[in-house]
């Protein structure tokens, strides 16, 4: 499949931006120590701020029991309200279950592992060096580096062809919920673990804003899969609309989630082509790729989904599916996410466009 000319060119022009977006933060807490003569790294002050202990005992649980039970709480809420309508069958929950399960129990603690092994014999220098930097500072560093980051491997992976099989799996599931929060292709998910980012983070020193990162992206990200539509008040309730326009452009939502996941976008509220942010939506609307239209998707996937098997979705190219015809098979096409677009249906209000 070819990659469009204008497609390329806007690839271009937008991480050109992404460079000054990357070094934003960074300058801009030189320029307050600058304005404030402010020197943490010369240790003529005490930081301004540190992690009370309570709020470290929080976020260090969250991050290893804490999440997980707040995913199955609200998995069994999802079940109760019958909000997976019967989609959930034996091949999808063999897959989320193992996409959630295999990178928390076997590549973390790997990686984490040897992790911790190979710096301190690599870069022995640098442990700790930036554990000078105030802790606000060093989140909204992480913030937008891990986030962005990530904005750009998922947008990648459906904007050039042949990295979208990667990420396929993580579309096909016919519905929301926090069962597939987690659903991905093993590849897709070694090559791109907040783990790495984590442990290198904590090594230099910056442990604390890493964790506290790790674990908000965390509760954002589930919380925009989710089968409940939480953010339905802030567009329901007059009062609470301005909170609800600032929200929606500023972090993921189920709407404009929703609408990433849409099998379609024939019906003015699916936008499988953008919506690509992950914590942040703020990158869809710096980058013109986001809709939103206050409303949610009736149905879910691939509009070309095989059915493949579990073990094919988890670990393709090396396992593949026995479907024919399907992208996951041996010499499968790369059909990529795009499916015939039609006339819009009358009388639907219009999506802001971003």
């Amino acid at each position: 499949m070819k990659i469009e000319k204008e497609v390329v060119q806007k690839i271009r022009r937008d991480a050109l931006i992404s460079i000054f977006l990357y070094l934003a933060p960074v300058f801009l807490m030189f320029a307050a120590f600058y304005l404030t003569d402010y020197k943490p790294w010369a240790g003529s002050n005490a930081l301004p701020f540190k992690v009370p202990h309570f709020i470290e005992g929080v976020f260090t649980h969250l991050s290893s029991w804490g999440l997980p039970v707040i995913v199955l709480v609200l998995g069994i809420i999802e079940f109760i309200a019958g909000l997976y309508e019967n989609k959930w069958t034996k091949n999808e929950r063999f897959l989320d279950v193992a996409c959630y399960v295999l990178p928390k129990i076997i590549i973390a603690p790997l990686v984490t592992y040897f992790s911790l092994e190979l710096l301190p014999k690599v870069l022995p220098g640098i442990k700790d060096n930036f554990s000078w930097v105030p802790f606000w500072w060093a989140f909204a560093i992480i913030a937008v580096a891990d986030d962005l980051t990530q904005y750009w491997y998922h947008r990648l992976h459906h904007q050039l062809p042949w990295l979208w099989r990667f990420h396929r799996t993580h579309h096909s599931a016919p519905y929301m919920g926090m069962a597939m929060a987690g659903r991905q292709n093993i590849i897709y998910t070694i090559f791109f673990s907040q783990t790495y980012l984590t442990v290198a983070l904590t090594y230099v020193g910056l442990g604390y804003a890493a964790l506290f990162v790790k674990v908000v992206k965390s509760l954002i990200v589930t919380g925009a899969h989710s089968s409940i539509p939480w953010d339905k008040p802030f567009y329901t309730i007059k009062w609470l609309s301005p909170v609800g326009w600032v929200l929606e452009r500023f972090i993921s939502t189920p709407a404009t989630h929703y609408a990433h996941h849409a099998d379609t976008t024939d019906d003015g509220v699916g936008y499988y082509k953008g919506n690509f942010g992950n914590m942040f939506f703020l990158w869809d609307i710096i980058f013109s790729t986001g809709i939103i239209t206050r409303r949610y998707p009736t149905s879910f996937g691939i509009k070309h989904y095989k059915e493949e098997e579990w073990y094919a979705q988890l670990l393709w190219p090396i396992l593949k599916s026995k479907k024919s015809g399907s992208e996951l098979a041996a010499d499968g096409p790369m059909v990529g996410d795009e499916v015939k677009n039609e006339k819009l249906p009358e009388n639907l209000p219009s999506p802001i466009r971003i």
